[in-house]
């Protein structure tokens, strides 16, 4: 049972949904003033000051003790709350994310963090969604009226942050609808007045923007004698002259191209396509206005060639591009494709930087559909499993179809989007003929008639049966096709009756006979083939489960696609159909079990190497452990740069996950530790935050098995990185604490100190900077404990001063951020200096001193520019530096400083960014 607590709006509670009763609103108020500080005692004499402020009745304790009695009896149901009482005083004991107050401010420090319009603003509603009215049902007493104070600012000042969001977004009319009752409330409020005053002129209603700054600007001198800001005042010059850069911008988030590319993802089609009229007209009428039609068949009847032929000879009815997936809904060895992971990558091939993927599944899928609306484009759906798989994946905008393929008749599909249902039967005897005199030669099938009618009886009209059959032919090409029959009646007398769920007798037969026909050799590489867990087979595939000479691996893949039983993709890769891989596997199960454990170790082993020396190209020396290379593996050709090493991560990366979850099913928990410890520079960067989750989820597994802490420690911290990632603060410090108990157990100072530094960054991203330095400053300490080396320790002190800043301790700050440069400058550790630098900068404009506060932005700015340096890093800094001249009365500098950042903005695609700093330039 789960306990819920209500704080924003009138105190409640729920267990599993069913409110409870909490009893008068005293009894009430002190469940919510031990709920603002949920899991932290309050003291006595504290709670009695929260509850009367200076007007406590005789015997305030005697009758807090008896609220605090009856709420214990009404919470008691849930089982996961308690309230106690020790040294520090009362404590409520439950998950921070029960307390609706806790969610929100998780949420918000979420949405700060967070570097793209779309990611900010998706956890800005939800965090605003929590507040059920205005949070007024709560005493007057000096501590109630401050917190009322708190969070009706942290409110308003979510509002604004969203406000920002939804305008970065384009999305003036909702910006509109939300601000205009706060602009009643807040009337001297100069953002949000700037803000509606955008959103206004956007829709059209400039007049209004201009009299509602009219309106402001009489105000401020009525009653403050002020007038507007330099920001808001520059914003109404902009409207009255209608500036053309503040029009609502198609695209706002960073890492979206202004235009996306025009994808052309479609598998080559086949030049051997026969028939199918009816059904390429039927397609024809059901896409020509765009929508959706689902094709559905047996499997090998030829729905990909169908859906293929179609979209490439339609192709210029969609000239802004074609988007394909296979989303292997009925793969014999691997899962179904989720739909979020076909969004990044139609994503991906519509140019959006993996940095600018949402994480949230929603706003990742809302993010396709505003990609493809208003454009004409083909999405074709390939192997879908049902109409769940595919939903997602259907493209915004009427100007653009989906063609779906489906072993299943998809009526979900028709019901819920319209779509057109085709089915495809077997080919008729006619056409099945042709197919196969395109294949052999019309001449040899008419020389042998009734023969040929035997065996396209065999194949039972599917094109896969044929093809398989035809190059079984055609590797005989002076033996008459009555040999061939002969051996087709032969296997099928050998065949187990079972057909095994889809793999008819019919098909078995072809299967069966193309397998005869090879080699045996040949025979085996086909059979272990079907030990591979993932969707297709690479070059580190084929190598370790034949345990070949990588030449030698690569001859027997290309024989076995010249037999049909294989099929080559791009990068050297192969893939077989669903149905062929059933009867590889089946045939791998009649291998000596030494002989298949032996081929799935060595492509463990195979793919761990690879795995762990790819990684080393991206970011070197960073993994605690070294990994051999395989004994009796012959390592292919690997990547040498960070280009080619992603590139190859982007193409092992299903297969990598797959073989993980295989070593864990076999129980080598070493191995599934070791690989999501090589696939986690690559989650980070390609953001695949789901998927990093679920590595180390697997690792963490692993781990807990392995019986080594540290490999435990590790596994628990690295999951709980995946969860903040995931903006899942509250679960992330749970999984982060559970590594810091394993290390402290084990009293190794390193592993402690990483652990309080990222605890240390939970709680910045939770909005508790006091509780972030105290971890940072014990991970500093036990920096200098172990004697950590230089690059280390200066990442120690920087993280200690910047949580000082943040905290009004410059002196402090400055301390702890010199430290940490000066140990930084002999490392050559250019971008880590830069930060440093930058924070120094920060630090001593605080201090009032914006002549070192230059000198120290200058620098930064001067290594983040160069070939080692973070660009990114740079424009912010120049943002900072144009305000320190702004102090020491340098307009001109100050100008130039903003120019270089924009222009930086711009190219780096922060629209956000840059248009809060045009802004500051002004006009012209």
């Amino acid at each position: 049972m789960r306990t819920e607590f209500a704080l924003l709006g009138a105190v409640e509670a729920t267990v599993d949904g069913r409110p409870v009763d909490l009893g008068h609103a005293r009894q009430r108020w002190t469940l919510a003033a031990l709920l603002v500080d949920v899991g932290r005692p309050v003291p006595l004499d504290e709670l009695v000051a929260r509850l009367w402020g200076g007007r406590a009745p005789q015997r305030a304790e005697g009758t807090l003790y008896s609220y605090l009695s009856r709420l214990r009896r009404v919470l008691a149901p849930g089982g996961d709350v308690a309230i106690g009482r020790g040294p520090g005083g009362y404590v409520l004991d439950a998950e921070p994310t029960a307390v609706d107050l806790h969610r929100f401010r998780a949420l918000t420090g979420r949405a700060r963090a967070a570097d793209g319009v779309a990611e900010r603003a998706a956890p800005l509603q939800e965090a605003l969604g929590l507040w059920r009215g205005e949070a007024q049902a709560l005493p007057d007493t000096p501590w109630f009226g401050a917190l009322r104070g708190t969070l009706e600012r942290e409110r308003l000042a979510a509002e604004l942050d969203l406000g920002d969001a939804l305008l970065g977004l384009g999305r003036d009319e909702e910006t509109l609808a939300r601000l205009v009752p706060h602009g009643e409330r807040h009337p001297l409020d100069e953002r949000l007045a700037g803000q509606l005053m955008l959103a206004l002129h956007r829709v059209g209603r400039g007049a209004e923007a201009l009299e509602r700054y009219e309106r402001l600007r009489r105000r401020l001198a009525d009653e403050l004698g002020a007038d507007p800001g330099d920001a808001l005042r520059r914003l109404h010059r902009r409207i009255l002259a209608d500036d053309p850069g503040l029009a609502t911008p198609t695209f706002r988030m960073r890492g979206i191209p202004l235009r996306p590319l025009v994808p052309r993802q479609l598998p080559a089609s086949t030049a051997l396509f026969t028939g199918r009229e009816r059904e390429l007209d039927q397609l024809d009428d059901a896409l020509a206005q765009g929508g959706v039609a689902a094709i559905g068949g047996a499997g090998g009847v030829g729905k990909t060639w169908l859906a293929l032929r179609w979209a490439h000879t339609r192709q210029a009815r969609f000239p802004d591009g074609q988007l394909y997936a296979d989303l292997r809904g009925f793969h014999p060895t691997s899962e179904p494709v989720d739909p979020e992971t076909a969004v990044r990558g139609f994503l991906a091939a519509l140019g959006v930087d993996a940095s600018a993927v949402p994480p949230e599944r929603e706003a990742r899928i809302g993010l396709f559909r505003s990609l493809t609306a208003g454009r004409r484009m083909l999405v074709v759906l390939d192997n879908v499993r049902d109409s769940e798989q595919v939903a997602p994946l259907l493209p915004g905008g009427p100007g653009c179809a989906a063609l779906v393929t489906g072993r299943h008749r998809l009526t979900g599909l028709a019901t819920a989007h319209g779509a057109r249902l085709v089915t495809l039967d077997v080919l008729p005897p006619p056409e099945a003929r042709q197919l196969l005199g395109r294949h052999l030669g019309a001449g040899r099938v008419a020389a042998e008639p009734e023969t040929a009618a035997e065996l396209l009886e065999r194949c039972a009209g599917l094109p896969l049966a044929i093809g398989l059959l035809a190059a079984r032919a055609a590797g005989q090409p002076d033996a008459p096709l009555s040999a061939l029959a002969e051996q087709l009646r032969e296997a099928g007398a050998d065949l187990d009756a079972l057909d095994g769920g889809e793999l008819n007798a019919d098909l078995r037969s072809v299967l069966a006979t193309s397998h005869r026909a090879l080699a045996p050799g040949l025979a085996r590489a086909f059979a272990l083939l079907g030990l591979a867990p993932g969707p297709d087979v690479g070059p580190t595939a084929a190598v370790a489960l034949l345990g070949e000479e990588p030449a030698a691996a690569r001859a027997a893949l290309r024989r076995l696609g010249a037999a049909h039983l294989i099929s080559p993709q791009a990068g050297g890769r192969y893939r077989m159909h669903d149905l062929t891989r059933r009867y590889a596997a089946e045939r791998a199960a009649q291998l000596p079990p030494g002989v298949r454990e032996s081929a799935v170790r060595r492509l463990v082993a195979a793919y761990l190497h690879a795995a762990y020396r790819v990684d080393q190209v991206l970011f070197p020396s960073r993994v605690p452990f070294a990994v051999d290379p395989p004994d009796g593996v012959a390592v292919p050709s690997l990547p040498e740069n960070a280009g080619a090493a992603l590139a190859w991560f982007d193409a092992e990366h299903e297969a990598l996950l797959a073989v993980q979850a295989e070593a864990l099913r076999r129980g080598w928990h070493e191995a599934a530790w070791r690989l999501a410890w090589v696939l986690d520079t690559y989650h980070l960067r390609r953001a695949s935050t789901r998927e990093h989750i679920a590595a180390w989820t697997a690792g963490l597994t692993g781990g807990e098995r392995l019986g080594d802490p540290v490999a435990r420690g590790q596994a628990y911290g690295r999951l709980g990185g995946a969860r903040l990632i995931a903006g899942e603060v509250e679960e992330a410090l749970r999984l982060q604490h559970r590594a810091l108990a394993i290390f402290d157990g084990i009293g190794d100072p390193r592993h402690r100190g990483d652990a309080h530094r990222a605890i240390s960054y939970a709680h910045e991203l939770r909005g508790d900077d006091r509780e972030a330095l105290a971890h940072a400053s014990r991970a500093l300490e036990l920096a200098r404990e172990e004697g950590a080396e230089p690059r280390r320790l200066a990442y120690a002190l920087n993280a200690v001063g910047w949580y000082e800043a943040r905290l009004g301790l410059p002196e402090r700050a400055r301390a702890h951020c010199g430290e940490a440069a000066a140990l930084l400058r002999p490392e050559g550790d250019v971008a880590g200096l830069a930060a440093v630098l930058s924070g120094l900068g920060q630090v001593a404009q605080r201090m009032g001193d914006p002549v070192g506060a230059v000198e120290h932005y200058r620098e930064s700015v001067e290594l983040n520019l160069g070939p080692l340096g973070r660009p990114r890093l740079a424009a912010d800094t120049l943002v900072d530096l144009a305000d320190a001249y702004e102090e020491l009365g340098q307009a001109a500098r100050a100008g130039e400083a903003r120019r270089r950042a924009l222009e930086l903005f711009s190219v780096q695609r922060r629209p956000r960014e840059a248009e809060r700093v045009r802004a500051l330039l002004g006009p012209g």
